[in-house]
């Protein structure tokens, strides 16, 4: 195994590199020290071919224009936060409404669009980079200051895994996420419509028509929201579930681990042979079936178009600080925040 750099670009004075991490199967992984963003992940498919799996840009600038979050880690709270505001011990906090009226993904400069520093590992079973970032007191409207570190370790079994570690010197909230966009087909040869999605999910989170979860928790089963046997995404995009119509023809829904399963999820593509395994500690993940990702603009060569890709959020519930039913995302000095989600990467689909 190996992990080579290289200058990517410049952001406000400072080098972007890009880290290649490799392993001894034919696996790489590239990222960033500007938001950790995963630009490539290189795996073989049936045949043996190496082709990227993620969603990114070849060149630093299309990362400041254009990028909706390629392959970043988003925070310090992923997904909505209602009216941007949320209270910790009847103290309000005000919060950037990047997403008028709401607040979306840690802001309009969230940890998706900072550098990081970074520290190489090198390692006999594992290659990768510790990225770390301290958030001030007032980032974005959040209070305390949030020491972050985030690791990525690449290993010889095809496995990235990617740890979430923090802590703060006041009562804050924290929930992150990577938000890679994956196709498995290799190089966007395909959009992710046919892809097969599996995981143990009884229930799912109802949004309203801002795309956040109104505290229902409703009953995945007998809908396009159960995922428990495996279903195409296609199912989802063509239904007419009014929740699938909402979220812009998709999904961009939090689908909840079933309770005492292991919280595991299956993604493959029949025509490449690749799948996808990601196991993490989080209670749930959150699928969106880049449903918004048209625009006048190319993914490596590629015309942006929906469903071009599929993000798999492992996080606690999105605008949990406002919902007294979901599980708490705030961290208080005397905690430490910890997290933990793996991709391991197949060269045959679910049943072969």
């Amino acid at each position: 195994m190996k992990i080579v750099s290289k200058v990517f670009g410049s952001y406000e004075g400072a080098t972007v590199l890009e880290y290649s991490l490799v392993n001894d199967t034919g696996m790489s992984v590239s990222c960033l020290n500007y938001g950790c963003v995963i630009t490539e992940i290189n795996v073989p498919d049936r045949h043996g071919k190496v082709e990227n799996v993620v969603l990114g840009f070849n060149q630093f600038e299309d990362y400041l224009d254009l990028s909706p979050y390629f392959g970043a880690v988003v925070g310090r709270v992923a997904g909505r936060i209602k009216d941007a505001r949320f209270e910790i011990g009847g103290k309000e906090y005000l919060l950037a409404a990047n997403e008028d009226p709401n607040h979306l993904h840690g802001g309009g400069k969230g940890f998706n669009s900072v550098i990081w520093k970074s520290e190489v590992i090198e390692g006999n079973e594992a290659v990768g980079v510790k990225f770390s970032y301290l958030s001030p007191d007032g980032d974005e409207g959040y209070p305390g200051n949030l020491d972050i570190h985030v690791t990525y370790l690449l290993n010889n079994k095809n496995e990235l895994s990617i740890t979430y570690e923090g802590d703060t010197d006041q009562p804050t909230i924290i929930n992150l996420t990577n938000h890679s966009y994956f196709n498995l087909s290799g190089n966007i040869k395909r959009d992710v419509s046919n892809h097969i999605l599996q995981l143990n999910n009884d229930r799912f989170l109802e949004l309203g028509h801002d795309l956040i979860p109104t505290g229902q928790i409703l009953s995945a089963k007998n809908t396009p929201f159960d995922f428990q046997h495996g279903r195409r995404l296609l199912t989802g995009i063509k239904s007419e579930h009014p929740q699938n119509v909402l979220a812009g023809n998709g999904y961009d829904h939090p689908l909840i681990f079933t309770e005492g399963d292991e919280h595991k999820i299956f993604l493959s593509d029949e025509e490449s042979g690749r799948t996808l395994l990601v196991t993490t500690d989080q209670p749930c993940v959150v699928l969106y079936t880049s449903n918004q990702l048209e625009g006048p603009y190319s993914i490596s060569g590629v015309k942006a178009r929906n469903y071009l890709g599929v993000c798999l959020e492992t996080q606690v519930y999105p605008d949990a600080v406002n919902q007294p039913n979901f599980p708490s995302v705030i961290l208080n000095p005397e905690e430490v925040y910890y997290s933990k989600t793996v991709y391991r990467f197949f060269s045959n689909i679910i049943g072969d």
